[in-house]
């Protein structure tokens, strides 16, 4: 093969300046461009500005490419076709190497690793030119395709008799009003009939309104959500409001841990520690009848010092104390929204590094990597509540009672 008459001088130049590294990279950057349009010439069957008979296509311009080699980053032109497409099988094998590349910057992005780490990462694998915030942003686009996939995935191959809802806030531009904004992300995360763990959905809102709670829910039911018997959440209005009209039938547990923060609002800093261990020692009783007893023995017990406590406890018995309708080896783990609510800072981890999202769908882009990974995670420990416990659940005895409120009580 002879190297084109133009790219002699630029080797000679090379060569007078004494520079041996940019002499042996232009060098590899001159004979790959040439086999490059060689290998153009053949398939199109006339070289440029060439009459030919057997010419089959048209040369249109070139793209650029960097390429990261031994003797460091060059750039290479690929010619583009009139009809079609062209990559020359010379950088074929370098497209396993741009994969795993990409793979370890996607890694590294879902883990929460920043922008300039990973511009460190990539140049410590030897790639001079490091990477752009852009360049991760589209790479880390592909995983568009498998989050898409994970939360559109079908949930009708097993019941859910327990359904956890919470939310969590990140930042975001808002390109219509040209400012910062907070966005609602919803989380649905699920135990199955059969006591595995499950994360159910995403969506990302303005905010927790009952409509985006109601069409979230929805969009839940449409892929087959169902036998939910007992909802877990905090007391947002909106979310009970959308639980009540999509999840018929099915219970509302209000998370103690959320309701003895709002009880605890109510009361003095001096008092509050007596308050919440006289609201702990509700919980430890083994049964429905004695928990319910123990709360209004508690109510009572303040009734009088702090009136405001009293009337809150009335009014929160039901939903706090849902929990104790269902199987007591279920209770430590369907009484709060905690499991959901270490899923929310692990998210949160990872979102902070971000700061600022460029829109929804870089949202749901990060935080769905992050969920489908827990949910692969899940997958592989043993259940979260035993198979025999579940069987409970689905077996009502002869000495089950229903209560005022129309659930069973497993006594």
């Amino acid at each position: 093969m002879a190297l084109d008459e133009s790219a002699l001088p630029e080797l000679l130049d090379a060569l007078r300046a004494g520079d041996g590294v940019n002499l042996i990279r232009d060098a590899v950057r001159l004979v790959m461009q040439e086999l490059i349009e060689l290998e153009a010439t053949e398939m199109i069957g006339a070289a440029r500005y060439e009459r030919s008979d057997g010419r089959t296509n048209e040369r249109n311009g070139h793209r650029p490419r960097l390429l990261s080699t031994q003797a460091g980053d060059i750039e290479l032109k690929i010619p583009k076709l009139s009809h079609g497409s062209f990559f020359p099988s010379l950088l074929a094998p370098r497209r396993r190497i741009d994969q795993a590349l990409h793979a370890v910057i996607m890694q590294a992005y879902v883990e929460g690793v920043s922008t300039r780490s990973v511009d460190d990462l990539v140049q410590a694998l030897g790639i001079d030119s490091g990477i752009s915030k852009s360049e991760v942003s589209r790479i880390c686009a592909r995983l568009d395709i498998e989050v898409d996939a994970f939360r559109n995935r079908s949930l009708a191959h097993v019941e859910f008799p327990y359904v956890y809802l919470d939310a969590t806030y990140v930042k975001a531009r808002d390109t219509d009003l040209h400012q910062v904004v907070s966005r609602a992300v919803v989380i649905a995360t699920g135990i199955t009939a059969n006591g595995d763990r499950e994360v159910l959905g995403l969506a990302v809102g303005d905010s927790e309104a009952e409509t985006f709670w109601t069409e979230f829910l929805r969009s839940l039911r449409r892929r087959g959500l169902a036998g939910v018997k007992l909802v877990i959440s905090d007391a947002h209005e909106g979310l009970k409001a959308a639980a009540r009209k999509t999840l018929q039938g099915a219970s509302w547990q209000r998370c103690r841990v959320h309701f003895a923060r709002n009880l605890l609002a109510l009361v003095p800093k001096g008092h509050q520690d007596v308050v919440a261990a006289a609201l702990r020692t509700v919980f430890v009783h083994p049964n429905r009848t004695e928990i319910a007893a123990a709360w209004d023995r508690t109510a009572d017990m303040f009734a009088r010092q702090f009136p405001k406590v009293k009337t809150l406890m009335d009014d929160a018995k039901i939903d706090v104390l849902a929990f104790s309708a269902f199987p007591p080896d279920h209770w430590r783990k369907i009484w709060s929204n905690n499991p959901l609510e270490r899923l929310n800072k692990e998210i949160k981890r990872r979102t902070n590094v971000v700061q600022i999202f460029p829109n929804n769908g870089a949202i749901i882009r990060l935080v769905g990597a992050v969920l489908a990974e827990q949910h692969d995670d899940w997958a592989t420990h043993r259940h979260y509540l035993s198979e025999g416990s579940m069987a409970k659940l689905y077996k009502p005895r002869d000495t089950d009672t229903a209560t005022d409120d129309g659930i069973l009580a497993i006594t």
